[in-house]
């Protein structure tokens, strides 16, 4: 099945479970591999442009979130967009774990790739007993 807009309910629901499976190998030139040569991201309060600067964020991303396993769910789609919310679960270098809520908006170029990323985010600190997302485990993300 080719992922390329227009996206239906099956499309889009593969689109991000494709999207958390790369996310999940927390390597950054995989994930880049997903977005254009030129897409612009805002992820919080940080601004990103292209691949390189894509591959530099997950980079420094990835070294101060440790044992980071995320899990997404589609929330809506058009055709050319699609809107996920997400949870996903990490420790930093002080054994200290959080639990990182948010919601993307996605754009797609007629080729499948990402062109626009837009998330809003908001950790919360747990106790590593609180922890809900099994790593091992491919389900929809837990609900409160």
């Amino acid at each position: 099945m080719n992922l390329v807009p227009p996206f239906d309910a099956d499309t889009a629901r593969l689109k991000v479970r494709a999207a958390q499976d790369a996310w999940n190998t927390r390597s950054p030139e995989r994930v880049a591999g997903a977005y254009t040569p030129d897409s612009v991201w805002r992820n919080r309060s940080e601004f990103v442009r292209g691949t390189d600067e894509i591959v530099a964020f997950l980079t420094k991303k990835w070294e101060r979130e440790h044992e980071y396993v995320l899990r997404k769910s589609l929330w809506a789609f058009g055709s050319d967009r699609i809107a996920v919310r997400f949870q996903y679960e990490w420790h930093d270098d002080d054994g200290q774990w959080w639990r990182s809520y948010g919601n993307e908006n996605w754009e797609f170029a007629p080729s499948g790739l990402m062109s626009r990323r837009e998330a809003s985010i908001n950790d919360v600190r747990i106790a590593e007993a609180d922890r809900r997302i099994d790593p091992e485990s491919t389900y929809e993300i837990p609900t409160e």
